[in-house]
């Protein structure tokens, strides 16, 4: 008898889909990517007053030096795939020093009206696995906390290649489920448990806190981080890594990679 297929591998075993179809919010992966547009649009105004809690307001600091360390510099053209409110793309303005440099991508058109960032910074509305720039217009490529919402990863990686100058560097922020037991208990507890209900109670949108029990199971499901890697480096990435922040109990983690000269 033939095993069914795992929609969260391709045939060469780099991750597409990453976590399978969480049908206690949509039925099929095709209804994936409406289901996430969706609901982050209709829940953008409270985006920010919960990722500060989520962070416990360390989360615009934490951002900076996750690009310092993978190797953003003043006048740098910077692609924030994912860009939401543009929390990402406003600490990139800061490091660059001009806002003119970067560039935020998003599906969610809900997410970028929400954001408040310095004249400059340009915004347009389209999807990591195919996006609407040209080739090899850029020097640095980050994502911050968006792996786990794209449909096709692997499209992904090959997309981000593609618009990066030989030399490009990547920064994924993900989170991650802690190695430790203890760990794992902390972080579910509080973003499945407490986040989503001080979200509730804080929110001004119904599916706030849906949202970010939502968050949570993307986090649970995810494909393991060793996959994400082979994914990166299937794509042509080189000095592919991943930083482990410890201080923030081993769940947040960066991938480094950068386009070969």
């Amino acid at each position: 008898m033939t095993k069914p297929s795992d929609p969260a591998k391709s045939a060469t075993g780099s991750v597409r889909a990453p976590h399978r179809p969480l049908t206690r919010y949509y039925a099929t992966e095709s209804d994936r990517g409406a289901f996430v547009r969706a609901i982050f649009d209709r829940t953008a105004p409270d985006y920010d007053r919960i990722e500060r809690l989520l962070s416990l307001g360390t989360g615009s600091w934490y951002r900076g030096q996750a690009m310092r360390r993978a190797g953003l510099g003043p006048r740098m053209r910077v692609l924030d795939v994912g860009v939401g409110t543009g929390l990402m793309a406003l600490q990139a303005a800061l490091i660059t020093g001009d806002p003119r440099c970067v560039v935020g991508i998003d599906p969610s058109a809900g997410m970028m009206a929400s954001s408040r960032l310095p004249e400059g910074i340009e915004l347009m509305e389209g999807r990591a696995e195919a996006l609407p720039v040209p080739d090899a217009g850029f020097d640095f490529l980050c994502m911050g906390y968006v792996l786990r919402h794209i449909g096709d990863f692997a499209a992904a990686c090959r997309e981000f290649h593609r618009v990066l100058r030989p030399g490009g560097r990547i920064c994924l922020l993900e989170i991650t489920r802690p190695e430790s037991f203890a760990g794992r208990m902390f972080l579910k507890a509080y973003m499945k448990g407490l986040v989503p209900l001080l979200a509730g109670l804080i929110g001004s949108r119904r599916d706030t806190a849906r949202l970010w029990r939502y968050y949570w199971d993307t986090i649970d499901s995810c494909v393991p981080p060793q996959r994400i890697l082979a994914t990166l480096e299937g794509a042509g990435f080189v000095g592919v890594r991943r930083h482990v922040e410890s201080r923030a109990l081993g769940m947040l983690a960066e991938y480094q990679a950068a386009r070969p000269l």
